[in-house]
């Protein structure tokens, strides 16, 4: 099983919600599936320019690894040299920082992740995890 379109589009859609009542600034959001195949965007005005790579890395690297992007971080404060190598072997799609999340069913079958890129890494993990809960499904953070 995969994130469907209208589930990505109302991961998004909370996400969003949630991120203008903390008052964050302009974010973008990625959702995609368990073959990490992108299945919606969306960045608001004002986001600058490189978000979605930023985005897209979080969410990229936690499903790459099946740990999310906060857990990868700790690992690259351990094992840098690790974390190096893997985001070359996986193509540099990986940001180890808060923000990346990966979404599970109710049986903890990854179906695929959420970044999020915009504010500070602990906000944007908040947001990705508030657009998941929103559709009833698990946030794994890490």
């Amino acid at each position: 099983m995969n994130i469907d379109l209208e589930t990505a589009r109302t991961i998004i859609m909370q996400g969003r919600k949630y991120a203008r009542d903390l008052d964050c600034k302009p974010m973008t959001v990625v959702v995609i599936d368990a073959g990490g195949h992108v299945v919606a965007v969306e960045r608001e005005d004002g986001s600058s320019n490189k978000r979605f790579e930023v985005a897209l890395g979080k969410a990229h690297g936690a499903l790459s690894l099946g740990m999310g992007s906060r857990a990868l971080m700790e690992r690259a404060e351990q094992q840098p040299y690790f974390i190096a190598a893997v985001t070359s072997a996986i193509g540099g799609s990986l940001v180890p920082v808060p923000g990346g999340v990966l979404v599970r069913d109710a049986d903890g079958r990854v179906l695929g992740a959420v970044g999020v890129s915009g504010d500070t890494s602990d906000r944007d993990e908040a947001v990705a995890v508030a657009g998941i809960e929103a559709v009833d499904l698990t946030p794994d953070p890490g």
